[in-house]
């Protein structure tokens, strides 16, 4: 038991000792603060960065900014009535991918107050797809000027309008699904390298009085063939062409938490998937802001706490990376404050994290350049 003892406790100061490397080694022109808006729309929901060319890509809900890494506004893509949530920079075609959804629930709604439309449109949850070279000039069109097209997943919607029983009592929302927020790309869990996934995730519903919504959820797809169900955006015809179902499905026990994982991004170097999130309330659970998944481990197929409609799922498991660690729940994260509304990794462990604000002007983000800590107890250090 000694023996065994020592070797994790080695373990544990090697991988400390890799990010602290990580962190210090890295070096960039990647200036250490980008200021973006205000702008007349919803609050930031996240970010994607081209490394190579330079752009920073956010959403702020119904409208995509691309700028330079100065700040300067290239081009945007505006009339969307729907959530455009968390994306990410695909870099095997150049494109940058986000969630979209359209629903009628109080997110939806208050879209389209904001937006003063009186549209009635169908619940539908896609993969956004921006052909981001052809974003040069301000207030493109998402429907007609030819660069975006969407990809329908009929899983989430599934998911969304189902209604299980719990208690004895029907709910609706499987899983306490509200849709789809975080968008990263990376390999299935368990992996490191090789095939890149499209990986999306929940946005679940808060709510203290059920037992099934206490587990992030992320869906994996291959995109290789997605070409055939690229359809352009019409919101008065919502099209319907997607794949059946993922690749995956998979669930990481977090506690629950308010609107699901905000942004995932995946960090190469580690093999980690950072979740951002809103915290949660239920007061038996550390409500964490941040989470992170091992993407050393393989998922494990076992029955889900709470989830008594589901046999089993394929659960990853939370790395705690010198994390806080709940005893009573077993689980693993941090108390960090920002990621939710922005977080893209750069490489080297350097990352680009939101800090939104909201003015009289409108709504608008403050994009400061972090790498990883030293301090193994909180996830990344600020580069000033």
């Amino acid at each position: 038991m000694k023996r065994f003892s020592t070797l994790i406790l080695l373990l544990v100061a090697t991988l400390g000792t890799t990010i602290a490397t990580s962190a210090q080694n890295s070096k960039t022109d990647y200036p250490t603060t980008i200021n973006s808006g205000p702008f007349k729309a919803g609050h930031i929901q996240g970010i994607a960065v081209d490394t190579e060319k330079g752009y920073v890509y956010y959403s702020y809900t119904t409208q995509l900014i691309k700028t330079d890494l100065k700040g300067n506004i290239i081009g945007s893509v505006t009339g969307l009535l729907g959530h455009l949530g968390d994306m990410d920079f695909n870099k095997e075609d150049g494109r940058v991918y986000g969630s979209l959804e359209y629903k009628n629930d109080a997110i939806g709604k208050g879209i389209m107050r904001m937006e003063k439309s009186s549209k009635k449109l169908q619940n539908a949850f896609y993969i956004a797809i921006f052909d981001v070279d052809r974003i040069t000039r301000p207030d493109m069109d998402a429907e007609k000027d030819g660069i975006m097209t969407t990809v329908y997943l009929p899983t989430v919607l599934n998911d969304y309008l189902a209604k299980v029983e719990l208690d004895g009592k029907q709910v609706e929302h499987r899983l306490g699904c509200s849709g789809i927020d975080g968008v990263s790309f990376g390999p299935k869990f368990g992996k490191k390298g090789g095939k890149m996934y499209l990986t999306t995730s929940y946005g679940i519903y808060s709510d203290k009085k059920r037992s099934d919504n206490d587990y992030q959820v992320l869906l994996q797809y291959d995109i290789k063939n997605w070409s055939k169900y690229e359809r352009p955006l019409s919101q008065d015809n919502m099209h319907t062409n997607g794949p059946e179902k993922p690749n995956g499905q998979y669930f990481a026990f977090t506690g629950n938490t308010t609107y699901g994982v905000q942004n995932v991004e995946y960090d190469e170097g580690l093999n980690v998937w950072w979740l951002a999130v809103y915290k949660g309330t239920k007061a038996e659970y550390p409500n964490y802001s941040l989470f992170a998944i091992d993407g050393n481990k393989k998922a494990k197929k076992q029955p889900l706490k709470g989830v008594p409609y589901i046999v089993k799922g394929n659960v990853v498991e939370l790395w705690n990376g010198g994390g806080l660690t709940h005893a009573a729940s077993g689980v693993s994260g941090w108390n960090f404050g920002v990621g939710s509304t922005g977080l893209a990794e750069l490489g080297g462990g350097l990352y680009y994290i939101s800090h939104n604000y909201k003015v009289k002007e409108g709504q608008g983000s403050t994009i400061r350049l972090y790498r990883l800590s030293n301090d193994r107890s909180k996830p990344f250090e600020q580069v000033r």
